[in-house]
């Protein structure tokens, strides 16, 4: 299983994103909050979403999952309980591309983001006036 690096992930979180007008906070394992309402500083806000929603609990929402195949070809967005928060997936990081391989991945790098919190990126994609 290859791991990709925080530029690669950068960048895919930048084409994923193109056009949102939203920012968005990128975490060291791949999860991305992307801010519906940011109020305060964008990566202590992204940080709090994380903390609530990022942590896993087997048997409870965190342990849920859906798998989005990416129509480029790149890979899958993993999301979980809460709609802001969603983990990228390179397709050659998962040698099984069944969706439960590919969720199980996804969202094993959600539960150790929730738990590190270390922000890698912070993007303002809001238009400036």
């Amino acid at each position: 299983m290859a791991v990709v690096d925080t530029e690669t992930l950068i960048d895919a979180w930048r084409r994923l994103l193109a056009g949102s007008g939203k920012p968005w906070v990128l975490f060291e394992h791949g999860t991305c909050v992307v801010l519906e309402e940011p109020g305060g500083g964008l990566a202590d806000r992204a940080t709090e979403i994380l903390r609530a929603y990022g942590p896993v609990s087997v048997g409870g929402p965190a342990g849920d999952f859906r798998v989005l195949e990416l129509k480029n070809g790149e890979g899958w967005l993993v999301t979980g309980h809460h709609p802001d928060v969603v983990t990228f997936v390179a397709l050659e990081e998962s040698e099984d591309p069944s969706h439960l391989a590919v969720g199980m991945l996804g969202r094993s790098r959600r539960d150790r983001d929730g738990r590190d919190l270390h922000v890698v990126h912070v993007e303002d994609g809001r238009p400036r006036t």
